[in-house]
């Protein structure tokens, strides 16, 4: 039985466990370690079984250089699932609870680099069909979802994840 939960305190060291296990190298973790220190962490959710936790969601701030949308917006990054789990539900279930909660919290917005055939399922589509682009140089992997009606309508610009990302520019 899994469960889902707000991160707590005490998580810390089960959550960088499943961004180790789930990554080649310890980028996300140290990335969900930095946003939680600088207090960017805004959803941030746990997988829970019996033997633990066995993944985590985390949404942080994002905004956009140019012209504006309507209210505030967040990056779902990273998302990890513990290898043995993959197939199963639980990247989804936590990508699904990630986004209600954004929603319940009165986000706009919500935008993610990732796989496409992934992340369409929950209703992400590409950002530059809303005029989006950003830092990375990302296209069909660049996608975003209205979390509120038209908030993205005349949105234009760049969107610009928190400085603790650039642990991934080179």
């Amino acid at each position: 039985m899994m469960s889902i939960r707000p991160e707590r305190a005490g998580d810390e060291a089960g959550i960088r466990a499943v961004h180790i296990a789930a990554f080649p190298s310890a980028l996300e973790a140290e990335l969900v370690d930095r946003l939680r220190d600088a207090g960017r962490s805004r959803v941030s959710l746990v997988a829970e079984m019996e033997r633990g936790i066995v993944g985590h969601v985390l949404f942080s701030p994002v905004t956009i250089s140019g012209d504006g949308a309507s209210g505030g917006g967040l990056g779902l990054a990273p998302l990890a699932v513990l290898p043995d789990l993959h197939g199963g539900g639980v990247g989804s279930a936590l990508a699904r609870r990630g986004i209600e909660a954004c929603r319940d919290a009165g986000y706009a917005f919500a935008v993610v680099l990732g796989e496409p055939g992934y992340y369409a399922r929950f209703g992400f589509t590409k950002a530059s069909a809303y005029g989006l682009g950003n830092e990375y140089a990302a296209d069909e992997a660049f996608m975003a979802m209205e979390l509120a009606e038209h908030a993205l309508k005349g949105a234009r610009g760049v969107v610009r994840y928190s400085p603790e990302f650039d642990l991934f520019k080179t």
